[in-house]
């Protein structure tokens, strides 16, 4: 059995004349939470794109449990369980919870009808395992505050049976308390969830640590190093980015 679930080896990705991925390496374990840092233009996000299917890569191959793909689209990774919850959310701020949820994905009551009752009823339950609080599921999701919006998106990739969850600054823009929020959903996401894994894109060392079980670094395009949470420290970590931005002058 192959020790990482997920892989990405040798990832190279340019943009005209301008290098996003330069060889970058990404290895997670199943069940794992993993946190990529690094600066802005570093290439976290381009590295997401590939493994999501929204951005082919120039060269490298991608393991998902084992097996090899040199280039996945949107359509392969979906069927692979790989979900992306974007900064934006991609959520519909006219509909309420749980018509967001299973937007795409229906309960239908004898093939034809909306189980409205019955799609309430899993969204609740979904929100419930996340300890997100939303007292009326017929409210818009454009009144909800961030913190709940971004949990409605969460349990939309949960009831989709996802196998990866891919988040891109899950606490971007957000206020002290609403990121204390969302860091208690990602944790009851893994608590509750051991065989999911997450990507999470972070800018606060400080949450990585908090939630991730391993970091990897990417400088220019390529992970420069991972680091097992467990044994390091986010000062650490800190001194390691420092002397890489130092390396380059």
């Amino acid at each position: 059995m192959n020790e990482y679930y997920i892989e990405m080896v040798n990832i190279k990705k340019k943009f005209g004349n301008v290098t996003a991925l330069d060889g970058c390496n990404l290895s997670v374990k199943k069940g794992e939470v993993t946190a990529i840092v690094g600066d802005n233009g570093s290439g976290k996000s381009t590295l997401i794109k590939i493994l999501n299917g929204n951005i082919s890569p120039d060269e490298g191959e991608i393991y998902i449990d084992g097996k090899c793909y040199q280039d996945l689209n949107i359509k392969k990774a979906l069927e692979l369980g790989i979900e992306t919850v974007y900064q934006d959310l991609s959520i519909d701020n006219y509909k309420n919870s749980s018509e967001n949820i299973f937007l795409g994905c229906e309960i239908l009551k004898n093939g034809i009808f909306l189980d409205k009752k019955r799609m309430k009823e899993e969204a609740r339950r979904l929100l419930d395992e996340l300890n997100i609080n939303i007292k009326d599921l017929d409210e818009p999701v454009l009144n909800l505050s961030g913190g709940q919006r971004q949990g409605v998106a969460i349990a939309k990739a949960l009831y989709k049976k996802s196998n990866i969850i891919i988040m891109d600054e899950p606490t971007a823009a957000m206020g002290i308390k609403e990121t204390h929020k969302i860091m208690n959903t990602l944790k009851n996401l893994k608590s509750n969830n051991n065989q999911i894994t997450q990507i999470i894109i972070c800018h606060n060392l400080f949450q990585a640590f908090e939630i991730a079980d391993t970091i990897h670094i990417i400088k220019s395009g390529k992970c420069i190093k991972k680091i097992e949470t467990k044994s390091s420290s986010p000062m650490e970590v800190n001194k390691i980015m420092m002397e890489l931005e130092l390396g380059e002058e």
